[in-house]
C-alpha cells in the first residue's frame, strides 16, 4: 500500500486497543471553545486562557507523519511569523495516539517551527473542536469563538501538488478578522490524513491482526512502508497501524489504496496490486470490529527483502554523476541526467533495474538512450528507449532468454528523474544495473513503440476532451506491456486492439488516470496482434478547475514536454510473433 505525494496521501499508540472512527462533521462556526490545557513535547503545559491578549488563536491538528504536515510545517512556521506581530498566536496539536513525544519533537526541529506543538492524550482536544483529519485548521477571535475553519491553502491536497498556492485561505481569514470585518469564506474541506484517535469501545470479534491482517499488510503494502522507502509510515507493528486504522478503510473503500489503476474488467496483468475482495472485506471487517491484537505468537514471521540487485550481476552500473538537491516544498520538473559513459559497440540488454538513491522522495525513475543521431528529444526518447525504470510496485525487468533490447553504439545515456518533496531538504543520486546478452545468442529483439498524437487543443474550463490516436502493425508481434502517459489534466486512458476482421478487443482500460503513478502493466499472456491489426488509444482530459491538480484551467493547452502542458501517449512493449512468451518485467 502506498501514499502519494504529490502527492500521495497516507493513510494513531494505543497497544491492545483500536482507534475509534472521527466525529460526525459539525458546525463549529461561531462557537466557543471551552478551554483546555496540555502538555508540549518537553512537558511544559500551556492553556488556552495563557493567550487572553491576543486577537486570535491558530489551533492546527497535526500528525507527524502525514504527508500533507510534512508539506505544510514550514507553510506554518512562516505564517506564524507573518502573524505572530500582528496580534495572532499559533498552536499546534497533536491527536494521534500513535505520535510519540520524541517524534514531536523532531516535527518541530525538522520544520524550525517555534509556536507550542501540545500532545492531546485520549483526544479529548480533538473531540471537543470535532477535528477530523491533519493539518486542519480552526481560526479562534478574541473571544474565542470559531471564526474559520478548514485547510492551509488550497497548494497540496489528495493526490496533487499545485506549483503555487492560488488561494491562502487561513491568511485571508486572518487579514479579515484582524482588521474587524466578518470572515468571507470562513468554512472548506481540509483534506489530509484522519486523526489516530482512542477508542472507544473494547474490540470484539474472531478476526485478529497477528492471525489475519498482518499477513495481508505484509504481502500488499509493507514493501514500500517501511523505512526508507515512500511510504510515509511504517506498516510493520500493531502500534503503528492500529492509529491509521480510519485512514485505511478510507484509502481501501475508495480504491486509492494499493495503487491499481486498471479497471478489473479488461485483462489480466502480472503485476496487479489490487487487493482481493476476500481479504478488503477481512481488513474492514477487523476495522469495524475495533482492531483486535490478537496472540503475538500467531504473528507471521517478518518477510526479509532483497537488500542488493534483484536481477543478476550487472556487467555495468551507471549512477548519476553528481547527487541532485531536492527541495523540501514546491514542484520539480522532470530532471534529466546525461551520464559521461557511452559503449563503444552494440550492447544486448537482458535484465535491467533502476535503483533510487533516495526512494524517500523519487517517485520514479527512468535510464534510456538516445541513439547516434537521433532527432527526437530527450521527452521522446524516454518514450521509445527506456532501458531500466523504477516506480512504486514496478519489478525490475528481466526478460526472456535469446530476448534483449538493443543499444546501438555511441548512444548518449541518461537518466529521467521524478522527484516529491516531503517536506524536508533531501539529496538523491540514483543508479541503475544493466545485465547483457551474447550477440549470439540474441534470437529476439524487444522494441518499445508508442501510439502519438501531437495534434490536439484543449479548451478552456473543459472537464472532458476525447484525443484518439492509432498504431497500425506491418507485420505480426506479440504485445507484452502497455503504459498509458499524460500529464495533471489526464482523466482517463483505454487501450483497444482493432483486428484486420473488424473485431475490437479491449485491452487496457484506465479510467481513472493518476499522473502521480506512471505505471506499467505487464500482460499476464502476450497478445498477439495479426499484421493490419490497429492499436488503438483513447485519452480524456479534465482542463476544468473541477481538477484540482490543473496548473491553469483558463489556458488552451497544446502538446508539449512539461507538465503544466500534456502529452498523450500510449507506449506499448512488443515482440516478433514467434518470440519466447515471459519478455517483460518479472
Amino acid at each position: 500500500m502506498r501514499s502519494v505525494l504529490g502527492l500521495l496521501v497516507a493513510i494513531t499508540f494505543v497497544a491492545g486497543v483500536a482507534s475509534a472512527d472521527p466525529p460526525a462533521p459539525a458546525d463549529v462556526l461561531g462557537k466557543a471553545v471551552e478551554p483546555f490545557k496540555l502538555q508540549d513535547f518537553r512537558g511544559a503545559w500551556h492553556a488556552l486562557d495563557e493567550w487572553s491578549g491576543r486577537k486570535a488563536v491558530v489551533v492546527v491538528f497535526l500528525g507527524v507523519e502525514c504527508p500533507l504536515c510534512k508539506l505544510y510545517g514550514p507553510r506554518l512556521a512562516e505564517l506564524a511569523a507573518e502573524y505572530e506581530p500582528k496580534g495572532a498566536v499559533f498552536v499546534g496539536i497533536d491527536s494521534n495516539q500513535q505520535d510519540s513525544l520524541s517524534e514531536i519533537a523532531h516535527y518541530a526541529r525538522t520544520h524550525n517551527i517555534e509556536f507550542p506543538l501540545l500532545k492531546d492524550p485520549g483526544n479529548a482536544v480533538a473531540d471537543q473542536f470535532c477535528a477530523a483529519r491533519t493539518p486542519e485548521v480552526f481560526v479562534l477571535d478574541a473571544e474565542r469563538k470559531v471564526r474559520y475553519h478548514g485547510r492551509i491553502d488550497d497548494q497540496y491536497g489528495v493526490g496533487y501538488a499545485r506549483a503555487s498556492v492560488t488561494k491562502r485561505e487561513l491568511a485571508a481569514a486572518l487579514d479579515e478578522l484582524l482588521a474587524g470585518k466578518e470572515v468571507s469564506a470562513a468554512s472548506n474541506q481540509a483534506a489530509g490524513c484522519f486523526i489516530g484517535r482512542a477508542p472507544r469501545q473494547k474490540p470484539q470479534g474472531d478476526i485478529t491482526y497477528a492471525k489475519h491482517v498482518a499477513g495481508i499488510l505484509q504481502k500488499r503494502c509493507v514493501s514500500c512502508h517501511r523505512p526508507g522507502e515512500i511510504g510515509p509510515f511504517a506498516m510493520s507493528s500493531y502500534q503503528e497501524i492500529v492509529g491509521w486504522s480510519a485512514t485505511i478503510r478510507e484509502v481501501v473503500d475508495q480504491g486509492r489504496m494499493p495503487p491499481w489503476h486498471a479497471s478489473p474488467e479488461f485483462g489480466h496483468f502480472t503485476n496487479d496490486r489490487r487487493l482481493p475482495d476476500d481479504e478488503k472485506k477481512l481488513l474492514l471487517t477487523w476495522i469495524d470490529n475495533g482492531a483486535p491484537e490478537g496472540d503475538p505468537s500467531e504473528l507471521p514471521p517478518p518477510i526479509e527483502y532483497t537488500e542488493g540487485w534483484q536481477i543478476p550481476k550487472p556487467d555495468v552500473v551507471l549512477t548519476m554523476p553528481k547527487p541532485f538537491k531536492v527541495p523540501s516544498k514546491g514542484t520539480v520538473e522532470y530532471q534529466y541526467f546525461e551520464l559521461e559513459q557511452k559503449f563503444d559497440e552494440d550492447k544486448w540488454v537482458r535484465a535491467a533495474e533502476a535503483r533510487p538513491g533516495n526512494r524517500a522522495v523519487v517517485h520514479h525513475l527512468n535510464l534510456f538512450f538516445v541513439p547516434p543521431g537521433g532527432k527526437e528529444s530527450e521527452a521522446e526518447s524516454v518514450l521509445f528507449h527506456t532501458l531500466a525504470a523504477a516506480a512504486p510496485g514496478m519489478p525490475a525487468w528481466r526478460f526472456a532468454d535469446g530476448s534483449a533490447k538493443k543499444v546501438p553504439a555511441g548512444s548518449r545515456l541518461i537518466f529521467q528523474v521524478h522527484y516529491t518533496p516531503n517536506g524536508v531538504e533531501q539529496e538523491d543520486q540514483s543508479s541503475a544495473g544493466l545485465v547483457f546478452a551474447d550477440p549470439k545468442s540474441v534470437r529476439t529483439e524487444l522494441s518499445t513503440g508508442a501510439v502519438i498524437n501531437f495534434r490536439f487543443g484543449l479548451p478552456p474550463g473543459a472537464p472532458d476532451v476525447e484525443v484518439e490516436g492509432g498504431h497500425r502493425f506491418d507485420s505480426p508481434v506479440r504485445l507484452m506491456a502497455l503504459a498509458p502517459h499524460m500529464h495533471l489534466r489526464g482523466k482517463a486512458f483505454r487501450f483497444e486492439a482493432v483486428y484486420p476482421d473488424g473485431g475490437r478487443e479491449t485491452l487496457l482500460d484506465v479510467p481513472r488516470y493518476d499522473f502521480n503513478w506512471q505505471n506499467w502493466y505487464f500482460l499476464a499472456e502476450p497478445k498477439r496482434m495479426p499484421k493490419g491489426t490497429e492499436l488503438h488509444c483513447t485519452a480524456h482530459f479534465d482542463n476544468s478547475s473541477d481538477n484540482p491538480a490543473n496548473p491553469n484551467p483558463k489556458a488552451i493547452v497544446h502538446w508539449g514536454e512539461q507538465t503544466w502542458e500534456e502529452m498523450m501517449v500510449g507506449m506499448f512493449e512488443t515482440a516478433p510473433d514467434d518470440a519466447p512468451s515471459a519478455a517483460g518485467g518479472e
